[in-house]
């Protein structure tokens, strides 16, 4: 720790600006899947819209993190050459891993809010588009929050995957240092308590901002 610690300083503030910057566009690709996925537009009896957003998210959710990564990994080289940077891959995949959870949590966040609220915004003359933008959105806020909370926890322990590529996160410095000094089990160590400073403290802003919604309630 006293000879290595800025290394492993740098590999903190990756894994934390690597997980908010998924987290963040996760949210945005998220909400537009999650609309596409409530979406009642057909062509004859077929929704595409929701066809689209269910087969993005079962795909997305049913096979594992490491294979997506490696898929970016290879393939975002020979789509978008100008992309090629392996950051930018493991980034790009980890963001379009977390916007199919995104958007299950956005999806249920708006499906949580009371029937009832709908129904009497139609009453006051509010169309689709105004129902949801005044009255749903707002309260599903409320339930959303907390789980995008829990889904920053959650990446904040998936960026140690990205250590497979070495693009400078925790994992990696340790593996680095490990094999500079052949003292894995301490470095693993070192690892396993940063990520749980992080993950700790990430948790317990959560838990502060859940017990101030449910007063305000």
């Amino acid at each position: 720790m006293t000879k290595y610690h800025r290394t492993l300083i740098k590999g903190m503030i990756m894994t934390v600006q690597l997980s908010c910057i998924t987290v963040f566009f996760g949210l945005i690709f998220g909400t537009l899947i999650a609309f596409m996925k409530m979406s009642n537009f057909k062509i004859w009896k077929i929704k595409p819209l929701n066809l689209l957003a269910t087969i993005y998210v079962e795909v997305l959710r049913g096979t594992p993190l490491l294979l997506q990564l490696y898929f970016f990994y290879f393939l975002m080289p020979k789509l978008i050459p100008a992309l090629g940077d392996k950051k930018i891959s493991i980034t790009v995949a980890l963001i379009v891993n977390s916007a199919a959870y995104v958007a299950e949590i956005v999806r249920s966040g708006i499906a949580a809010v009371d029937p009832g609220q709908a129904e009497a915004a139609r009453c006051l003359g509010l169309n689709r588009r105004q129902t949801m933008q005044k009255i749903i959105i707002p309260q599903a806020v409320k339930n959303i929050l907390p789980a995008m909370g829990n889904e920053l926890v959650m990446m904040l322990k998936e960026t140690s995957l990205a250590s497979t590529f070495f693009i400078g996160e925790i994992m990696t410095q340790c593996n680095v240092i490990g094999g500079a000094t052949f003292l894995q089990i301490e470095t693993l160590i070192i690892s396993g308590i940063m990520y749980l400073v992080l993950t700790t403290v990430v948790s317990k802003l959560v838990g502060m901002y859940e017990r101030r919604l449910a007063v305000s309630d």
